[in-house]
């Protein structure tokens, strides 16, 4: 699962704008099946928490404000698209005429089997052309595989192509990419460590499973590290 995009101060400033109290914005919410308190609009503009996805479109909505303002940034992937356009996954999945694990594939792990047809629908619920939704496809897998290259081997050699990629600056990637390379590299470290020790394989396995999640949630991870997530 991505963590969802979202920039706390862009949601004050929009709330701000609109004139509106926290108060306002959740009766507003209310308005459209969203019952929510006050205290929820202070945890996301204070960053303590985000928003889920339905909230997230209802907070647009109630602030007249587009998703992406709210998300800090246009949208990028495949998912931020979706965001952007306000559609759940199930939702697109349908307007697209694919099954809904035929899309997730296509969002979580970069690869779309649709046909021309089902490419050509896809693209027009989200506003783009089609060689646009396959660029977009096609640009995240191979960032998440130059990502994970960079985090087991030798990062530095990969920051330009990720900050080409990531369109940010490569200061903050190679800030980022440092920051995960040891991150990864812990991994290993604890798991010979309790190879060596002839730990019980129950442990070997959890250590094994630790590092695959790390692993899935990495591009979120390097969102985050570079002020994008």
């Amino acid at each position: 699962m991505s963590r969802l995009p979202f920039s706390p101060s862009e949601a004050k400033a929009a709330r701000l704008r609109a004139g509106m109290t926290p108060s306002q914005v959740v009766a507003s919410m209310a308005q459209l099946g969203m019952h929510r308190p006050p205290e929820a609009v202070h945890a996301w503009e204070s960053g303590g928490v985000a928003p889920t996805e339905t909230e997230l479109f209802a907070l647009a909505d109630a602030l007249w404000c587009p998703v992406p303002v709210l998300m800090g940034r246009p949208p990028g992937t495949l998912y931020e698209h979706r965001l952007a356009r306000q559609f759940t996954a199930e939702r697109l999945a349908e307007r697209a005429g694919v099954d809904p694990y035929t899309y997730a594939r296509a969002e979580t792990g970069h690869d779309w089997s649709g046909t021309d047809h089902q490419t050509l629908l896809l693209a027009d619920a989200l506003g783009l052309r089609p060689e646009e939704l396959l660029e977009v496809i096609d640009r995240a897998g191979e960032f998440s595989d130059l990502l994970q290259q960079a985090v087991e081997g030798r990062w530095k050699a990969y920051v330009a192509p990720l900050a080409d990629l990531a369109r940010t600056d490569e200061r903050r990637v190679a800030h980022a990419l440092r920051t995960l390379h040891r991150e990864y590299s812990g991994f290993n470290e604890r798991y010979m460590g309790h190879l060596v020790a002839r730990s019980g394989d129950a442990r070997l396995k959890e250590i094994a499973v630790e590092r695959a999640h790390w692993l899935a949630e990495l591009p979120e991870r390097f969102g985050y590290l570079t002020g994008r997530g």
